[in-house]
């Protein structure tokens, strides 16, 4: 007799199970409760590998978020240290707001105001008058020579000579004779050119304008001198004419800088620069009548100690770099620059409106601040102090914030790195809080070095130094640069010394009061 095969692996059905024995379905509910507990264990390890791959992504996405927020602050940090824009920061709307899309509309076409462009010539007396005849109808081309006409009131047309087709080439010869009084021979002196030199003058004090004062790279001023001025010079000849003239206004530059430090206050501020690719860092030092320019290969604190001494007595107004922390003097931090990095964490993380709150109420400060300094001469000074004292409160309250979350945190510290240098200002008079001037000064370089792109050498860098500070100089004070150049190598061919501003000046006054 024959069974038939059972599949044990399928459910039996209910007719199977009654002719199978008790062995038989023991073994098959065993069978299937085995599957079923493998199941159960394959089913934990899945589920297991699931809370570990989600415990993972929740680990790269904070690992995102952290990066995120770090290159967001390497970017805020970057980006604020922009040139300070002229307008105040509490003129700024405090709640940034998303660009609108403006409609194109056609534009009105506005009447030119009184006044605009060139300044009105009516008071001028021409040189010569020019008479344009008309001989033939400009529309038909019909004779008009033997017609009487009549002629218009005229305009006055403003104009510069048109470019030479040669230079002036001058030889200069000089005499020598016997001084009974000295005992030997003496020779006259030509100044027309520096001793030894073939280019003059004029030519040179060109040449230093259009470096300094336009910020031209040498083969723009070469081009210039070729196309205007038939000149054929090399850019070499130019950078050694330029270092030949730093050397010899060197009293200058040292002058600039002594009535730079004699002021009660002082901007400073620096900026990268290039020596044959290789990095330096052009600094400033200014006040409100000079402008001192140093180019050097550190940016560290010996610079400035070496520059401006140990102890000022003034106040000192920078940016919040380290460097000028050695010297012992007040130093008011630059709060356009704090602003402008909360008010890029403001638009980087708009949903935080405690970062916009801290932000306003600084800001507050600083504006009751100004107010106290404007007033300071009205008050005694027990409540002028009192006064600062309640502001410096309010300070130290506002950066002791309860419970602010991670981007606040850092925001605070960075306001709590400079408290103590935040409120200087109010103690001096027309002292600002920010840096802008600084910034304006040192400006001419940051534009020099877009235009050119550094130095080829250290000498070409110190003379460019040089030469700037002396033109921002006579910027600062209402000088003509070039016409105090020129005085003062005329001085220089006679006595072996150039002119120094403060002779220049009085020369100045002199001729005012003469006339």
């Amino acid at each position: 007799m024959t069974t038939s095969a059972v599949n044990y692996h399928s459910p039996p059905s209910l007719g199977s199970l009654d002719k199978l024995s008790k062995n038989k379905l023991i073994e098959i509910l065993y069978e299937q409760w085995e599957a079923e507990e493998i199941a159960r264990i394959k089913l934990e390890e899945k589920d297991k590998q699931i809370a570990e791959l989600k415990e993972q992504l929740i680990q790269l996405q904070n690992k995102i978020d952290k990066e995120k927020d770090e290159q967001t602050i390497k970017d805020i940090n970057k980006s604020a240290n922009e040139p300070t824009s002229k307008k105040p920061e509490w003129d700024k709307d405090g709640n940034p707001k998303p660009k609108k899309r403006r409609k194109k509309t056609k534009k009105s076409k506005r009447k030119k105001r009184t006044g605009c462009g060139n300044k009105g010539k009516s008071n001028t007396t021409p040189d010569t008058t020019h008479l344009t005849p008309l001989d033939c109808c400009p529309d038909c081309g019909n004779k008009l020579d033997e017609k009487k006409g009549r002629v218009d009131n005229g305009r006055i047309v403003e104009d510069i000579p048109p470019p030479e087709e040669k230079t002036t080439v001058f030889k200069e010869v000089t005499e020598s004779k016997w001084c009974n009084h000295c005992k030997k021979m003496v020779s006259s002196t030509s100044e027309k050119a520096l001793p030894g030199s073939d280019i003059g003058l004029n030519t040179m004090i060109k040449m230093a304008y259009l470096w300094v004062m336009c910020a031209l790279s040498f083969p723009k001023i070469r081009a210039f001198f070729i196309d205007f001025k038939t000149l054929k010079l090399s850019t070499s000849g130019i950078s050694k004419s330029m270092i030949r003239l730093s050397n010899i206004m060197q009293p200058v530059y040292e002058e600039i800088l002594h009535d730079v430090k004699q002021g009660t206050k002082i901007w400073a501020d620096e900026t990268g620069w290039r020596v044959k690719g290789k990095l330096w860092w052009l600094w400033i030092f200014a006040n409100e009548r000079s402008a001192y320019y140093w180019a050097d290969k550190k940016r560290g604190a010996a610079v400035v100690e070496k520059r401006l001494g140990d102890i000022f007595l003034g106040i000192l107004i920078v940016d919040g770099w380290h460097a000028y922390t050695k010297i012992v003097c007040d130093r008011q931090t630059c709060m356009a620059h704090i602003f402008r990095k909360i008010r890029k964490f403001i638009e980087a993380y708009p949903h935080y409106r405690s970062i916009m709150t801290f932000y306003l109420k600084l800001r507050k400060i600083i504006r009751d601040g100004e107010k106290l300094q404007a007033t300071r001469k009205e008050l005694s000074e027990l409540v002028f102090h009192r006064r600062l004292k309640v502001l410096e409160q309010r300070l130290d309250e506002l950066l002791k914030w309860k419970n602010p979350n991670d981007t606040l945190k850092a925001v605070i510290k960075k306001v709590h790195r400079q408290k103590e240098h935040i409120l200087i200002f109010i103690k001096h008079d027309d002292a600002p809080h920010h840096n802008n001037y600084g910034e304006y000064i040192i400006k001419k370089g940051v534009v020099k070095r877009k235009m050119s792109g550094g130095s080829m050498s250290a000498e070409g860098v110190k003379a460019y130094a040089c030469i700037q500070s002396i033109a921002m100089t006579c910027q600062l004070r209402g000088i003509s640069f070039h016409r105090f150049l020129k005085a003062s190598l005329v001085c220089y061919i006679r006595t072996g010394k150039p002119m120094l501003l403060a002779e220049f000046e009085c020369s100045l006054q002199n001729q005012k009061i003469a006339a």
